[in-house]
């Protein structure tokens, strides 16, 4: 068995952390305060290919794989998780999803804009009567001569909010049913589409970079050919990139970890109470070692799943198994680190206080904590 990273994702892993390093730490806090949103970093990350790592090179990508994208959403949620966040629904979900379903017309006018960073993409599931039970959407998509028309709307949407995205994939009901779940479809429906409109801005306790918006679709109209993959199995779809989406979001929360131990450790070794640097009480020197096992349990675990997932197999509990314990590990992290820092890491200029207000919401998205025990238990057969 070998833990060796190959070449290609070092070189990644690698590009990543220095331009995380240079280009977002340094604005990281400047974001959070403003809520201002960063286009020029973004244009930056597009121009490095971040994107696209994952998808063929026809369809505007580099050809790598997830191994690779996942390393890349570490170390930029090393610098400030609302860009792992971004690459996340760009692209572990949505480009994802028109790269496996999408025809081949959808795939040139969809898909390469955004693996090439040029457009982004959103996600539409969430609904205010349908969060953990996702199923349960009532957004509607009515077929007509020429085309459909979608009524409803979706809440918490992340990427929506800028003014470079480009479509919105979204489950609607295509047909009800008597009893239980009706038929649900996925569809792409483009920003500019008659009846669609942008809903309140949300104020977050944290992520203020991240464009996290309402939807509202009003006899929003579009083409026959928006329909994305099979129209019986819209919600399959939709968990099938999900999947993908634990994934990333393990890595975003090892991310937030590893920022929490790297500011920790310094801390501790600047820190000088009763004549000697706190990182030398065994009480400090506990968290941080425990910190450092959880970070390399938890990033050994993200790994595989994305392991698994380029080979092709089955990777549902490795996924689920990597989400619920890297963020709940990440959450304790940021505790950790602000109880390190004492009573500055509840000063806004110190990073701990961000991260500890962005570790939380990895507990949420993407399935809560108690929906990966579910999936879980599923798993084990019960």
């Amino acid at each position: 068995m070998d833990f060796d990273l190959k070449e290609e994702h070092g070189m990644i892993r690698d590009m990543c952390r220095d331009f995380s390093r240079q280009v977002i730490a340094p604005r990281a806090e400047e974001i959070e305060r403003t809520g201002e949103y960063a286009y020029d970093v973004i244009a930056q990350m597009a121009e490095l290919g971040m994107m696209g790592i994952p998808i063929e090179e026809e369809y505007g990508g580099s050809g790598g794989d997830w191994v690779g994208m996942h390393l890349c959403i570490e170390e930029v949620s090393r610098g400030d998780v609302t860009f792992g966040a971004l690459l996340d629904v760009t692209t572990s979900v949505v480009a994802q999803e028109l790269d496996v379903f999408g025809t081949e017309e959808q795939k040139k006018k969809w898909l390469i804009p955004i693996a090439r960073g040029e457009k982004i993409g959103a996600f539409g599931l969430t609904e205010p009567d349908a969060g953990s039970d996702a199923g349960s959407v009532r957004t509607s998509a009515r077929a007509e001569a020429e085309g459909w028309v979608i009524n409803g709307s979706k809440q918490f949407i992340t990427n929506i909010g800028l003014d470079n995205a480009s479509i919105i994939v979204i489950a609607a009901v295509t047909k009800k049913a008597k009893k239980g779940r009706g038929r649900i479809s996925t569809f792409i429906v483009p920003k500019d589409s008659p009846g669609f409109f942008l809903g309140k801005r949300y104020e977050k306790l944290g992520w203020h970079g991240s464009a996290t918006h309402e939807v509202i679709f009003d006899d929003c109209r579009i083409p026959r050919d928006n329909l994305l993959g099979d129209p019986a199995k819209g919600f399959a779809q939709h968990l099938a990139v999900l999947q993908t989406g634990r994934i990333s979001i393990a890595a975003m929360s090892v991310g937030v970890a590893q920022a929490c131990l790297d500011e920790s450790l310094q801390y501790a070794k600047e820190r000088v109470q009763f004549g000697k640097p706190i990182g030398s009480f065994q009480a400090v020197q506990f968290k941080l070692a425990d910190l450092s096992v959880a970070i390399e349990l938890a990033r050994n675990q993200y790994l595989k799943a994305a392991w698994l997932k380029d080979q092709g197999r089955k990777h549902t509990f490795e996924a689920a198994t990597a989400k619920l314990f890297a963020s709940e590990m990440a959450e304790k992290a940021a505790s950790d680190a602000v109880q390190i820092h004492g009573g500055y890491g509840y000063m806004a200029e110190y990073p701990v206080s961000r991260y500890y207000k962005a570790a939380k919401v990895l507990q949420i998205v993407e399935g809560t904590s108690e929906v990966m025990r579910i999936v879980l238990s599923r798993e084990l057969g019960l």
